[in-house]
């Protein structure tokens, strides 16, 4: 796999990359482009006769139907949509069979194919794959019908998808049906599954194991591992899957490289499968890098080291397309975006997002916190602002940890975020559902930190890292409000202040993990002095009088958390305005706001503010 920029070309599919860069077959079908599409308002389809016939409409996949890109516009309510499209499987692929994938489907999925119907998945953030073996060869055609149902009236994970009619406070436009690349690829029989890599800085090596489906006596497996683009074998290694499907890639002390963020160093990774006879029945190309994240008392720690975490909050919408990244540009330029601002990294937040993201990120040395899609749950059973977590919640989240465990830009996993709910006599279906998806977590991934829920209600006693949102916008009153962790009674959360939603702070690694959020738009600033602005934007709290003062209060807030040596990093709200969110460090349509440079100068020191001269003011 090369990893120097892409060139972005012009295609008449939307998003025709490769939409899994860690697993990549040379044989495969990329599947977006127009569909026929139908609204189904009452989800009586299926009784009316709708899997089997032609669809009223047509729609651009994988834009959902709610997106303008999509060519549908539709922001209602829609209980259930449906899709159709008929492909030929390629008849270059005889003698392998053809799987179906498909990025993502929000919510319920029903797919068929010729009428059989061929997979059904719950979740509208993780992928799912139909196996068409029996039903559909090379050579044949398959007639692709979905089914997705997003009713308003289920508990389900929707990150920040709107449960009233319009975008209100941070909640936004929702996504409903494909939204993510679908494609087919070609297999043999007997092939290589998810592939997982283990890091091992101190011994320079990677632990790899590869399982596979439908193992025979005799087959092994061979991982080579190599630099400039395949051109210099750095490791090779094979092994005998009648023994352990694991294999370990050492790499010699002249070849080494650790990935970090000033040195992104990937190396490329082929794998093969070899039958009896040593022949090569299925490869899979990817690629690996080495790096280590560990925890030292209130310290995070980054190949040993210490390096201070300034994150961004990335929501991943965009106007025309909402959760979807209009192209592969779009991707590129978020990473970029927040590099420039002078972040190091980003919390994705409230969506898992498309895995090519997380291939720039590892290509450019971008940390990132992976995250599910929650937002907002509570104990009560309430449909709303507020929803009670199910046991999909746990399903989908070990769905999003298999899919990314491989990723070294992510630095750790936040299964939950803002969970609303007090401490009390009895043990709640949120208290279970925290503390499985946290459990779950460790099971899954032993080798990143967890915060068990970001804000708000942390109920697991033993969570890797412990943090707290505030929206504090004065300096000096934010300064107090942090001062308390150096006496291990660190700020909880001021939305609740005065209520006991938290098990007890033990030492661990601290962050705010949300701040800041100035609200400013300099148009609608300049019509509220005339008395004009008839917009619904909000920032938090009171917005700045000018830019300037933006600026001031930036430098304020930042410095408190820098100038504090127990705290390991910090969040800002946010990288761009979403919707009607204008406390963005750039516009929704990615375009400039604010002075870039002088935002980057302020975190990194280069214009700090004496704290005692704002205490001394306050």
């Amino acid at each position: 796999m090369p990893h120097s920029d892409p060139v972005v070309t012009s295609s008449t599919v939307p998003k025709p990359e490769h939409p899994r860069p860690q697993f990549v077959r040379t044989d495969w079908l990329n599947l977006n482009g127009v569909w026929q599409f139908e609204t189904d308002a009452g989800d009586s389809g299926l009784e009316r006769g709708v899997a089997g016939r032609d669809l009223e409409r047509e729609i651009l996949v994988p834009f959902a139907p709610e997106s303008r890109l999509s060519g549908i516009g539709h922001t209602d309510f829609m209980e259930a949509v449906w899709y159709r499209r008929t492909v030929t499987i390629p008849s270059a692929w005889a003698g392998k069979k053809a799987l179906l994938h498909f990025g993502a489907v929000d919510h319920d999925a029903t797919v068929w194919v010729n009428g059989v119907e061929v997979a059904r998945h719950r979740g509208g953030f993780t992928p799912f794959t139909a196996d068409l073996s029996g039903v559909a060869g090379p050579g044949e055609e398959a007639v692709i019908v979905v089914r997705a149902r997003d009713s308003r009236h289920e508990m389900q994970a929707r990150g920040k998808q709107a449960t009233w009619y319009d975008n209100t406070h941070c909640q936004y436009t929702r996504t409903t049906g494909i939204w993510q690349t679908v494609w087919l690829e070609a297999v043999p029989e007997v092939s290589i599954r998810r592939l997982q890599m283990v890091p091992n800085l101190a011994s320079r090596s990677i632990r790899l194991t590869v399982p596979v489906t439908n193992n025979r006596p005799g087959q092994s497996v061979r991982a080579t591992l190599a630099d400039a683009q395949g051109a210099v074998v750095v490791a090779s290694i094979g092994a005998d899957l009648d023994l352990a499907p694991e294999l370990r890639l050492e790499i010699p002390e002249d070849r080494f490289v650790a990935w970090s963020i000033g040195t992104p160093h990937l190396y490329d990774l082929t794998v093969e499968l070899l039958d009896a006879d040593g022949a090569v029945v299925d490869t899979v190309l990817s690629y690996a890098a080495v790096r280590s994240v560990a925890l030292d008392g209130k310290k995070v720690l980054i190949n040993g080291e210490v390096v201070f975490q300034k994150l961004i909050l990335d929501q991943g919408y965009w106007e025309d397309s909402l959760m979807t990244a209009p192209d592969e540009a779009a991707l590129l330029q978020d990473i970029r975006l927040s590099m420039e601002a002078g972040f190091n990294g980003a919390r994705l937040h409230e969506k898992v997002f498309e895995e090519r993201f997380l291939y720039h990120a590892d290509r450019l040395g971008y940390l990132v916190w992976g995250e599910f899609g929650d937002w907002g749950v509570s104990g009560a059973g309430t449909v709303g602002h507020n929803q009670a977590p199910t046991a999909s919640f746990i399903t989908q989240w070990l769905e999003a940890l298999q899919r990314d465990f491989n990723h070294p830009a992510i630095i750790g996993w936040c299964p939950l975020n803002e969970t609303h709910q007090k401490l009390h006599d009895r043990i709640t279906v949120l208290d279970d559902v925290t503390q499985g998806m946290f459990l779950a977590t460790k099971l899954a991934d032993p080798t990143r930190p967890v915060i068990d829920a970001s804000g708000y209600s942390h109920r697991v006693t033993t969570t890797d890292i412990y943090d707290s949102h505030s929206y504090e916008q004065d300096a000096a009153a934010f300064a107090l409000e942090q001062g308390g962790l150096a006496e291990g009674r660190p700020f909880v959360n001021r939305n609740h202040a005065d209520e006991d939603y938290s098990v007890p702070y033990n030492g661990q690694p601290f962050f705010i993990s949300e701040f800041g959020g100035i609200w400013w738009n300099a148009e609608e600033a300049a019509a509220a002095v005339s008395g004009d602005d008839e917009s619904e934007s909000w920032g938090y709290g009171q917005r700045v009088a000018n830019e300037e003062d933006l600026y001031h209060r930036f430098e304020g807030l930042c410095t408190v958390l820098l100038d504090n040596p127990d705290m390991f990093g910090y969040c800002y709200t946010q990288l761009t305005d979403t919707f009607q969110e204008k406390n963005g460090i750039y516009n929704f349509d990615r375009s400039a706001k604010l002075d870039v440079p002088r935002i980057r100068a302020i975190q990194d020191r280069v214009a700090a503010i004496e704290l005692a001269s704002l205490k001394a003011d306050a």
